[in-house]
């Protein structure tokens, strides 16, 4: 899903989780080539100009979510919680190290023994980010979230100083497992409901292409929100 997109769906999903009309939810997903500054992050940290940024197709957004420059792109899993903190922990710090915790528990399941670096935020592999983090609060419902790296093409890293840190990334793929970016997925989301203790419900649906040719993916929030009336917030999550 195209970046810009992303961040509309996200808009209409906190607007409803606002508003009591939809439970928590994980939005996970692909980008096309783009890079994201986050709002404490340095321009120096982009070592591309615009024009070359074009030719090898890479988009550019500055964004609300804290942290500082990241690349997102196919074969990376894209996580955005929409989580209303005030039915959990009014704990932003515990609410960043659950999301470590639920991408530390996949990747042990592959076989990957990934773990924290102390006074850093993200998940690694030794001293090489396999997973990036940042958030936003408003009203304590979250957005924005993680990007774990999967098949992810590591060359794309080149156009940034990822993170603000000058160390360096890999994806579950360079360290040797094979696995599609789908079922990786399935497995985060059980993990996020196990720490965060959520009975995940799938609300994936079928791509669609619409009569005017374009394709368009999953429910209007009208109707997630109309479908989810009535059910409560707390302890559920939809995917």
């Amino acid at each position: 899903m195209d970046y810009g997109r992303a961040l509309e769906v996200q808009q209409e999903l906190i607007a409803g989780r606002k508003q009591g009309c939809i439970p928590d939810q994980l939005v996970l997903l692909e980008h096309p080539h783009v890079i994201t500054l986050g709002r404490n992050g340095r321009m120096e940290h982009l070592l591309a100009s615009e024009s070359a940024l074009g030719r090898a197709g890479i988009a550019f957004y500055p964004t609300d979510r804290g942290g500082d420059i990241t690349y997102h792109g196919p074969g990376q899993l894209v996580g955005y919680p929409i989580v209303d903190l005030r039915e959990w922990k009014r704990d932003v710090g515990a609410y960043v190290r659950g999301i470590e915790q639920a991408i530390i528990d996949t990747l042990a399941g592959y076989g990957i023994a990934a773990g924290r670096i102390p006074k850093l935020t993200g998940v690694w592999v030794g001293e090489r980010k396999i997973a990036a983090i940042g958030v936003h609060l408003s009203r304590w419902v979250t957005s924005h979230g993680f990007a774990l790296n999967v098949t992810t093409d590591l060359t794309y890293f080149q156009y940034i100083v990822p993170c603000g840190l000058s160390r360096p990334v890999t994806s579950m793929a360079q360290l040797g497992v094979s696995a599609p970016v789908e079922q990786v997925g399935r497995r985060v989301a059980a993990h996020f409901g196990q720490v965060f203790d959520f009975d995940m419900e799938s609300e994936h649906d079928r791509c669609s292409d619409a009569p005017d040719g374009r394709e368009h993916c999953g429910r209007h929030s009208d109707q997630v929100a109309e479908e989810a009336r009535g059910t409560g917030g707390a302890g559920r999550a939809a995917l």
